[in-house]
């Protein structure tokens, strides 16, 4: 069985006291997810997510890797694919989009981005991005 890595980030934005999503709508299959991508040879996981991050949204985003998860399935026959994803916190809303891999994008407060995600494994990793970000924000007020 083939095996592939991407590597990709729940960005998010902090704007008027809440925190918004980024979603990006997939041209390969329409889909809504998070920003990722494939490894390139000698890349680390944090700078494969942060590259990816800056070529289909054109953002720099402050890569929080103490929030890491894996993603595993099998996306067609013979394929067993690893996507490994932290949090990113962007410092502006400012979109400069691919056009050959991201037909739109937008920030959305937490339910509705968790409405919008087209997989389940995808509304699971903003679930457990948001308890982290929770805990993380409650922490630093303590």
């Amino acid at each position: 069985m083939k095996q592939e890595k991407s590597c990709g980030a729940v960005v998010f934005l902090r704007t008027g006291g809440e925190i918004r999503y980024l979603l990006i709508r997939h041209v390969n299959g329409g889909h809504w997810s998070f920003p990722k991508g494939h490894v390139e040879n000698g890349e680390t996981e944090a700078q494969t997510a942060l590259r990816e991050i800056r070529e289909e949204t054109g953002l720099r985003v402050a890569l929080d890797t103490g929030f890491r998860r894996v993603a595993s399935y099998s996306p067609s026959a013979g394929v067993w694919k690893d996507v490994v994803y932290f949090v990113a916190e962007a410092g502006d809303s400012r979109l400069k989009t691919q056009a050959e891999e991201i037909l739109e994008a937008g920030w959305y407060p937490f339910h509705e981005a968790k409405k919008r995600i087209t997989y389940q494994n995808d509304a699971d990793l903003l679930e457990s991005a948001a308890d982290y970000l929770k805990n993380q924000i409650q922490g630093s007020k303590t």
